[in-house]
Formats: structure tokens, C-alpha cells, sequence
């Protein structure tokens, strides 16, 4: 997975100190698309993005941009092609979501600038990714539900929970249905997470991929 665009190479995401402009990164969540090419305003910026792929954050101007996907290696067709308004300073995850046949952009601000856990603590949000999937309750095994009703393609707020290790279950809402385990998933001390949720129910496809959305500096590493 390559980037382009004359994009600066390094970014300090640590201590999410952001010069002017954006943060967006590419999420491939479809899960029958091959992998795709984005393009930013008619140029190439991202090559290869393959399935359950997140790309890190790239800086992207405060202003309007037009956004394209199109197969891998090819100029065409484009299966998404969207605006997107972005604002000085906010973050962004920008995914292509549902099934390739009616494959689309969904857009997710990241709140991550300010909202920094409390020491002996992370934050996490689940995306719920799955186009065939009904709504879905979050929960630790034998415990809590963290992320109730959560419905495709809507991502929950961050919620502070202390650093550890959990045993996750993705059940149907409102009831004690698994569709997902999730053993042995550690949130590290002063990291951001976010945990997608993808693949197709109906294949058996089910899965999840968590990414680090920021480490705050002094955190774990």
C-alpha cells in the first residue's frame, strides 16, 4: 500500500500536534470490493488498499476535496466519488462500506484532540461494519454491555475504560446471541482505539480489526 500526492511522510500522531489543515485516513470496509486506488482531487494518493486495510492519517488541506475509488490499477469504473468538506484541525476516517453492488462513502470524525484518557486508561469505539449484520451489542464476556444496539454503518462515541485485557463478545442486540468472539483484546494505558467490525454474517465472515487512533504522549508504546 503505497501513498502519493506529495504528502509529508511523518506526522506527530503521538501527542496529535497538527499543523493547518486535516487528518484522513482510507478504511476498506466492503467486504466483496477488491482492493481499490483512491484518488484526492484527480491524483493518485493511495494504491492497493485491500480489504480490512486502514491506511494511517494523512494531512489533507481545510477546504473541499473530491474523493474517488476506482479498482486497483484501473481508471475505472469509479465506484465512489464524493465531497468532502474538511475542517482545520478535525480528523477523519473515510471508509468505503457495504457490499461492492452498492458500495458507498461513509465518513467518520474522529474526536481524538482533546479527548485524551485519564492515566491507567484507553479509549475505544466500535465501527459496526458488517452490511449484513442486524444491530449489535458490544459486551465483555460474562460482564457489561460497552456499545449497545450499534447499527451498520453507524460507529459509537468513545467510551474511557480502564487498560487491560477483555474477552469481547458481538452479540445481537438485546439478546445473548454471539456472532463474534473477541478473546484476549488489549487496550493499552493512554492509546485510542477503534475497532471495526466487518465481514459479511451471511458468509461467515465475521470479523474484527482494531487499529490505534493516537497514543498520547507518556502512554504505553
Amino acid at each position: 500500500m503505497k501513498r502519493f500526492f506529495g504528502l509529508i511522510a511523518l506526522w506527530a500522531l503521538a501527542g496529535l500536534a497538527l499543523a493547518q489543515g486535516a487528518m484522513v485516513r482510507v478504511a476498506h470496509l466492503s467486504p466483496d470490493a477488491p482492493a481499490v486506488d483512491v484518488l484526492v482531487n484527480g491524483q493518485k494518493a493511495i494504491t492497493g488498499l485491500a480489504f480490512k486495510q486502514v491506511t494511517p492519517y494523512i494531512p489533507l488541506p481545510a477546504a473541499k476535496v473530491r474523493v474517488q475509488v476506482v479498482p486497483s490499477g484501473q481508471g475505472s469504473p469509479v465506484v465512489i466519488d464524493a465531497e468532502l468538506d474538511l475542517k482545520e484541525g478535525a480528523y477523519y476516517t473515510v471508509a468505503a462500506t457495504g457490499f461492492l453492488a452498492q458500495i458507498r462513502p461513509q465518513v467518520y470524525t474522529d474526536l481524538l484532540s482533546g479527548f485524551f484518557p485519564r492515566a491507567g486508561y484507553a479509549r475505544v469505539r466500535v465501527v459496526h461494519a458488517s452490511p449484513d449484520a442486524p444491530a449489535v451489542d458490544v459486551a465483555v464476556k460474562g460482564g457489561p454491555v460497552l456499545f449497545a444496539r450499534l447499527p451498520f454503518p453507524q460507529a459509537s462515541t468513545y467510551l474511557s475504560v480502564p487498560a487491560g485485557t477483555y474477552d469481547l463478545e458481538v452479540r445481537a442486540a438485546g439478546t445473548s446471541t454471539v456472532a463474534l468472539a473477541l478473546p484476549g483484546f488489549t487496550l493499552e494505558s493512554g492509546k485510542m482505539y477503534t475497532v471495526f467490525a466487518l465481514g459479511s454474517l451471511k458468509a461467515g465472515t465475521l470479523t474484527a480489526v482494531a487499529v490505534v487512533d493516537a497514543t498520547v504522549l507518556g502512554g504505553s508504546r
